[in-house]
């Protein structure tokens, strides 16, 4: 996952909204959303390209009331081949109803940073949401209402305050269109998907350095990415609102942009208040 965009109860009749884009190559397996048979109440999509593990970058556990996130931190020279799967990580969280609240579970995964390559992980139980990453010097912390955004720099972004370093402009311009759509017309799942589906590459003097050659860089500033090897595969819209109803849907891309499919789903989850 490349992008997520995070509304944390920004609307009286919303608890979360989230619009994320996953960003992966075209030939890692994957497949769509769907609920998961081997771990009851968990509807996530399902990447097969792990190194011995089933993972997941976004995923929703509607019957514990969980939701959980995850994108790399880029940095080619930091990549350890023998680390822990990071979609691991979310699935410990979504699965295991004794996992606890997710600040704990943060502070637990903290406190052994070096089992997985770089992350960002947001995780919730619909009362308190929570960030963490093992690239950041910052330790857990729980999210303020109101709208954030990540990717792969080390930072989030947070409308309400700043970041020690520039947010890349994918961040900063998704939040505030995410804002826009929430201020305006909270419930247009399509209205989110149009946000996510800016490609606008970012100006070159804005571009990170994340190791990666410069028209890569380029390619992948966008929101949507559409290179030839490496593109946006999914994306994914999720509104709770606050009588515990709750909509998420998928649409997934092949290379360049194709699209290949879409799923929406429809439930109910027992909010805590």
């Amino acid at each position: 996952m490349c992008l997520v965009l995070l509304g944390w109860r920004a609307h009286p009749e919303y608890r979360l909204i989230v619009a994320a884009n996953r960003d992966e190559f075209y030939t890692r397996p994957t497949e769509p959303m769907r609920w998961w048979p081997e771990a009851p109440g968990v509807l996530a999509g399902r990447d097969l390209g792990a190194r011995g593990a089933v993972g997941t970058w976004l995923g929703l556990a509607a019957d514990a009331g969980r939701f959980a996130a995850v994108t790399n931190v880029r940095n080619p020279r930091d990549e350890r081949p023998d680390a822990r799967s990071r979609g691991a990580l979310l699935l410990d969280y979504l699965r295991d109803q004794d996992r606890g609240a997710p600040g704990k579970y943060l502070q637990d995964v903290a406190a052994a940073p070096d089992d997985y390559n770089g992350y960002h992980v947001v995780a919730s139980d619909l009362r308190s949401l929570w960030w963490h990453s093992n690239r950041s010097a910052a330790p857990p912390r729980e999210l303020a209402p109101g709208f954030h955004g990540l990717s792969n720099g080390r930072y989030l972004a947070s409308a309400e305050s700043s970041a020690p370093e520039p947010i890349w402009p994918k961040v900063r311009d998704g939040v505030d269109g995410l804002r826009k759509v929430v201020e305006t017309e909270p419930g247009a799942v399509d209205r989110y998907f149009e946000v996510l589906a800016d490609r606008t590459e970012a100006p070159d003097d804005e571009l990170p350095d994340t190791g990666i050659e410069p028209a890569f860089e380029r390619a992948v500033s966008a929101r949507f990415v559409a290179h030839l090897v490496h593109g946006t595969r999914a994306s994914t819209v999720l509104l709770v609102r606050e009588d515990g109803t709750f909509e998420m849907a998928e649409r997934s891309f092949g290379r360049c942009g194709r699209r290949t499919g879409a799923v929406a789903f429809r439930g109910t989850i027992d909010l805590p208040h």
